[in-house]
């Protein structure tokens, strides 16, 4: 059985066959797939699909780094999101992790100040309600890297979603907390920095992920991504590390399991 840690299949793409969608999951031994928020717009969304499948689509709380940028309300939302953590809607019996957050400093790098409060104050939520964390990193490497040191030693604990940097990051982040990394479509394309990053880390912290909408694995890479297509990952994955696919499906599961303490 697979778990696709990082799936907005609540999103608008899936409107015309969402369900269709969820029953290639069951296809694929999809076990579970996890919710990441994005901001107040789309919360209505997730609690939809979660309240529909709370045993199979599992919901976190978080303000997305882009849903800081140009929003004069950001600090307000952030209140937002510690009130849900605080109390979850009716329907909706928990939430599994403080994420999507994280820092994105590819559309604009006006906002960095903003992001890195945003980021800090969510990460100390993850500390109060004892959950994990799951970050959203894009151009933001050294910065957030540097960020997660200062938080050393305090048991933060969560997934580096979507990891793309280089073997130094990973090893300097793993001294941080107890930290997963979440691997993704980018791990199939012929042309990619992770492949060689991947075979040197170890299965034990590693996670599956699709990010769809985003980021489709070969051999469906230009179309619209779904969890179902977490397959492909696994295969890719055990290819790099010269192991069986059960392997990697098993180990991941695992490892996705003990962080969420599912």
């Amino acid at each position: 059985m697979l778990i696709d840690t990082h799936s907005h299949i609540y999103e608008p793409e899936f409107d015309a066959d969402r369900e269709q969608a969820l029953e290639r999951c069951h296809e694929a031994e999809v076990e579970l797939i996890m919710l990441p928020a994005i901001d107040s717009e789309s919360y209505e969304r997730m609690f939809a699909l979660a309240r529909q499948y709370p045993t199979f689509a599992l919901p976190m709380m978080g303000l997305h780094p882009t849903s800081v940028n140009e929003n004069p309300h950001w600090q307000r939302d952030l209140e937002v999101v510690e009130q849900y953590l605080q109390q979850p809607p009716e329907g909706i019996l928990r939430f599994w992790g403080v994420g999507e957050i994280g820092l994105d400093l590819y559309w604009s790098s006006d906002y960095r100040e903003q992001q890195i409060e945003a980021f800090k104050a969510q990460v100390e939520m993850s500390l109060k309600y004892n959950l994990p964390i799951v970050v959203h990193t894009r151009n933001a490497w050294a910065e957030m890297v540097e960020t997660m040191e200062s938080f050393a030693g305090r048991g933060v604990r969560g997934i580096f979603h979507a990891f793309s940097d280089n073997f130094e990051s990973y090893e300097r982040l793993k001294k941080c907390g107890d930290f997963l990394f979440g691997i993704g479509g980018v791990v199939t394309f012929k042309k990619n920095k992770l492949a060689p990053v991947v075979e040197q880390m170890a299965l034990t912290d590693i996670v599956l992920e699709t990010d769809c909408p985003y980021l489709t694995p070969a051999p469906h890479r230009g179309e619209r991504n779904e969890s179902s297509y977490v397959k492909y990952i696994c295969a890719k994955i055990a290819e790099i590390k010269n192991t069986d696919y059960q392997i990697v499906a098993e180990q991941t599961t695992i490892n996705a399991k003990r962080i969420f303490n599912l």
